[in-house]
């Protein structure tokens, strides 16, 4: 008899008992999560709940495995460069848990997004796409579906938004509130941008373990978003969590606007309070200008 004809699933989730009950890890194994983008922190949440025994999923991501991948994506092997990354994805979860049901989608996932979290109301948000993500958020709120997400941050860090929270297009003052999706510009993309990286910069430490000049660089659009395995995948386990809770109908403290890991410190990093913020922020909002102002 072949492996795949002896999976167990009791034999393969039997070490999470004691971490969970029983009766959790039937409302897992029934459970249902859209995770959007399975490169980077996505890959890495996705991989978890497979792991943890979750039932079934849809995948999307419309980009291939590159040979930068590998220093920190879960599913880029060198021979997946060049591959599918929801397909190597989906490909690897079937290898964990042969019964896992897997909805896979590509580029057109963005048109489905009514549909999609009408049926999935727990929702991994691992894309770096802003304008997707604008829209998975309306989507999710019009239909009362939960998004897990986490900053652009070299610390890793995790946000649950609920149905009646604010979106972060709103809590972080991005260009993009009341604009219909067709009418966001590329300059409002970046402004948006730049208003997360002032909302990390101001509520954590994350200035100091970065070279700022490479972050410059990153904000003004003349380099790619640095990356980097522990905080990838840290940030991807932590994302697992809070969907692992939301599935077996456990209430975490985590809110829409979450908190960081200061792995470097040994520390957890919530937001500061709102007389701090202000003086800090300003601050902040300083540095970036004259930041920006040296970008060549």
């Amino acid at each position: 008899m072949d492996a795949l004809n002896e999976f167990d699933y009791a034999e393969f989730t039997t070490r999470n008992i004691g971490f969970v009950t029983p009766e959790e890890q039937a409302r897992l194994r029934s459970g249902a999560v859209f995770v959007a983008g399975v490169g980077g922190m996505g890959g890495a949440c996705f991989q978890a709940l497979v792991r943890a025994g979750v039932g079934r999923f849809a995948v999307c991501d419309i980009d291939v495995f590159e040979t930068s991948n590998l220093n920190r994506q879960v599913f880029a092997f060198t021979d997946t460069v060049g591959r599918d990354k929801a397909e190597a994805a989906c490909e690897a979860a079937r290898r964990i848990n042969p019964d896992v049901e897997i909805e896979r989608l590509g580029g057109e996932w963005v048109d489905r997004l009514d549909d999609l979290c009408a049926r999935y109301r727990v929702i991994v948000n691992g894309t770096d796409d802003i304008a997707a993500g604008v829209a998975l958020y309306r989507a999710a709120q019009a239909a009362g579906a939960t998004v897990i997400d986490a900053y652009a941050s070299p610390l890793p860090s995790v946000i649950v938004v609920r149905p009646e929270d604010p979106r972060p297009e709103a809590r972080l003052g991005y260009p993009t509130r009341g604009k219909a999706l067709d009418a966001i510009t590329p300059e409002d993309l970046g402004q948006s941008f730049l208003k997360e990286l002032e909302y990390v910069l101001t509520h954590s430490s994350a200035a100091r373990h970065v070279d700022l000049g490479v972050a410059a660089a990153v904000a003004a659009g003349k380099a790619k978003r640095m990356s980097f395995a522990p905080m990838v995948i840290g940030t991807g386990c932590l994302m697992a969590y809070e969907a692992l809770w939301l599935l077996m109908g456990r209430r975490s403290a985590t809110d829409c606007r979450g908190w960081f890991l200061n792995g470097f410190a040994g520390r957890v990093e919530k937001p500061a309070p709102w007389p701090v913020a202000v003086v800090k922020g300003a601050l902040v909002r300083a540095f970036m200008a004259r930041m920006m102002k040296g970008q060549p």
